[in-house]
């Protein structure tokens, strides 16, 4: 990135200051967790550096210490009296240690090195020695009374933290001051010293902060046996109970697995069913759980016989990789019914320590036993972690990448798939959109012939990624709002054109700027607004192309699946739009009366007679009517599970709801849901298929409605017979 922003002379903000800005806003101010009364009615630019200029305080504050962010922030008293002095964090205790902050923020990664600065930070050291309280402020002064308590109780270490934003090194004169500083203090032993903060540290600790924490278990097995070459490993049976347990760490207990528990389903009733009915057979059932860990303690309660007693194992940083339905089907049925707690599990325990190829290996091994997509591996790949994490960092969004019903809302982030189809459709080549239309498989391919790589490799950044993501949505929005309004051909088209009616917006927008930093969205608010308009624009343009190159008899949906017809539609289109011609396109598939509808048949009926979704397939709720969102807003919040369910292959219930494990039909779910939820203007009656999505973010009657049109496309394409 240049130093300039293009068109000014506004320094760019470089990416790590950017991240840590989001960071700490989140962090300490979003939170309220500092004392900013008396910033109250300063001008914004006045108040905005403070603000963060005390959350990087707190932050610095943590690093050297480890304190939580309440307890970091407590430490800032940054203001007026503060006597040059940003923090004062007083460590107690076997090891107590006493370190005064002073915090230098910048925008764009320059703070200065004033050799000014280390003089005060001095002078209010000594203030603090020379039991001056009554000069710092309110804050300040207990803090100061509490660190001279503490360095009075012997030669307790003083340390000067100095943490600026900036990566380069302090100059030379900084360093002096600091050194002939210290010597004033050192006269009778070493007491104080100091520290440097840059801004790469900072950014490493925020970055450690927004990163899922490590998963430290204890697992009692008994019996159990041991291997100890060539990598240390137990098995053995865990009770049920402890195994429920495990489940406080949510999500980050499978952070090494290749998917997420995939919520209710009905192997997973049968897991709960027999733990509660019959908990003695449970063992006989399941094929049990495989954990990795980095290292492990043990606690054998026998010298001569351990094998005859119980063994307590302490796993540090710990992920189960195989068998997380069990886990998740244990910790549901050990909380509705105790019973469950007595079943006996089959638990595999293997340390890896630093061996993250074998680590990969083992995961990939343990649940080819599984059904597993080609997906499911993607969430190996270093460069997905790398996504999440920019994703956190730069935006503050959640980013899916393994197979799961808990896939982020929205408006909080994305999944690898909508990631991969948005950056599909922007690329420059149209045959990624076109071979897309098939099958989303093709995504996950590998290798010289394969899309994946072209996508991810070079990582693309956040921005690029997110603002692909909100073009493919407002695209997909103006389809399902202009689909009713087409017939024939044209219907087909709002169906099966979507990624090629996509890769024409991304074409006609000003995409220089899509993969520029730009925390507002600013790109993102103009291409969503331009998109409707250009989608409204291109469908008749589009249609009549169709017609034209390949008759109209030609298939659309093979049209919009082929590589070498989409790269020379989308030439032939483009050139058109920039003419009169392109303007005067007849809209001939647009209805112009209203027709007498068709009764279709039943979604659900279409679904499976088609065998269009797999048993278990995750599904979302979507609440796109804004009185029924706002309803239920606040009741579904209480518990995620509520907005998620599973497929199932039945014809009156299909839909297996992941809140309490039973099934429904679409919309008696949905009444359901508005009963629990005890919203009192609820309609008499609803479309249920209408409200569950699956991951490819089409509903099912949206599903249903595109596998009928394939059918009646396909019927009227046969050719006639006398």
């Amino acid at each position: 990135m240049s130093a300039k922003k293009a068109g000014g002379d506004t320094p760019a903000v470089p990416t790590p200051v950017r991240q840590v800005e989001r960071a700490l806003r989140t962090f300490y101010i979003d939170r309220n967790l500092l004392d900013v009364s008396d910033l109250d009615g300063k001008p914004l630019q006045e108040r905005e550096p403070r603000l963060l200029s005390r959350a990087l305080t707190a932050q610095a504050v943590r690093i050297v210490t480890g304190f939580s962010m309440q307890e970091a922030a407590l430490t800032v008293i940054d203001g007026d009296a503060d006597q040059g002095i940003d923090a004062i964090a007083v460590v107690d205790g076997p090891n107590p240690h006493v370190f005064l902050v002073q915090a230098k923020w910048s925008k764009y990664g320059k703070a200065n090195s004033e050799r000014q600065a280390v003089h005060e930070l001095l002078a209010g050291l000594r203030l603090i020695d020379d039991e001056d309280f009554a000069e710092f402020n309110p804050r300040g002064r207990q803090l100061a009374e509490l660190a001279k308590t503490v360095m009075s109780q012997g030669p307790v270490p003083v340390t000067q933290v100095i943490v600026l934003m900036r990566a380069e090194d302090v100059t030379q004169g900084f360093q002096h001051a600091l050194a002939t500083g210290e010597k004033e203090f050192n006269r009778h032993g070493q007491v104080l010293g100091h520290r440097i903060i840059l801004a790469p540290e900072v950014h490493a600790s925020v970055l450690k902060d927004l990163a899922p924490k490590a998963v430290d278990l204890t697992a009692e097995l008994f019996p159990w046996f041991g291997i100890t070459s060539p990598y240390e490993s137990y098995q053995g049976v865990v009770e049920a109970e402890h195994i429920a347990d495990w489940m406080t760490y949510g999500a980050d207990l499978f952070n090494l697995n290749i998917r997420n528990p995939l919520g209710r389903t009905p192997i997973n009733n049968a897991l709960i069913n027999t733990l509660t009915e019959e908990p003695a057979h449970f063992w006989y059932f399941n094929n049990g759980v495989t954990v990795l860990c980095e290292s492990v303690e043990k606690d054998r309660q026998s010298v001569r016989t351990p094998q005859q007693r119980p063994l307590v194992l302490k796993l540090r940083n710990a992920s189960v990789v195989n068998g997380a339905q069990t886990v998740r089907s244990i910790a549901e049925a050990v909380a509705s019914d105790e019973t469950a707690a007595s079943a006996q599990v089959s638990v595999r325990i293997i340390v890896t320590g630093k061996a993250t190829d074998f680590a990969k290996e083992t995961t990939q091994a343990t649940n080819r036993q599984n059904r597993v997509e080609a997906r499911d591996f993607i969430a190996l790949d270093p460069v997905q972690a790398s996504i999440m994490e920019d994703m956190r960092a730069e935006l503050g969004l959640e980013y899916s990448v393994r197979r799961s019903e808990l896939d982020p809302p929205a408006d909080t982030g994305c999944s690898v798939v909508e990631a991969a189809c948005a950056l599909a459709c922007a690329h420059s080549d149209s045959r990624y959109a076109a071979r897309m239309a098939g099958t989303l498989d093709v995504l996950w391919e590998r290798g010289s012939q394969g899309i994946y790589d072209v996508l991810f490799r070079p990582q693309p950044s956040a921005h690029l990624l997110w603002n692909a993501v909100q073009v493919l949505r407002a695209v997909r929005r103006s389809l399902y709002q202009l689909r009713a309004r087409y017939e024939g051909r044209g219907a087909a088209l709002t169906e099966h054109g979507v990624y090629l009616l996509t890769h024409l917006v991304f074409r006609l927008l000003d995409t220089e700027a899509i993969d520029e930093p730009d925390p507002k969205l600013e790109w993102a608010k103009n291409a969503t607004e331009q998109a409707p308009v250009l989608v409204e624009q291109l469908l008749p343009v589009v249609a009549a192309a169709i017609d034209e190159l390949y008759t109209e008899r030609s298939r659309i949906q093979t049209v919009c699946g082929d590589s070498s017809r989409c790269r020379e539609l989308v030439e032939h289109v483009t050139a058109l739009l920039t003419t009169a011609d392109g303007r005067r396109v007849t809209d001939k598939y647009r209805r112009v009366r209203v027709q007498r509808k068709r009764r279709r048949p039943n979604a659900v009926s279409v679904l499976i007679d088609r065998g269009v979704l797999d048993e278990g397939t995750p599904l979302a709720l979507s609440t796109a009517y804004p009185l029924e969102a706002e309803a239920l807003r606040e009741w579904l919040a209480k518990d995620e599970r509520r907005a998620r369910a599973t497929w199932v292959n039945h014809r009156s219930r299909p839909i297996l709801w992941t809140a309490d494990g039973k099934q429904y039909s679409p919309s008696g779910l949905i009444t359901r849901m508005w009963e629990l939820a005890e919203w009192e203007e609820r309609p008499m009656a609803n479309q249920g298929t209408a409200r569950w999505t699956t991951t490819s973010g089409e509903t099912l009657a949206e599903l249903a409605w595109r596998v009928l049109g394939e059918l009646e496309e396909s019927t009227e394409d046969e050719p006639e017979h006398d």
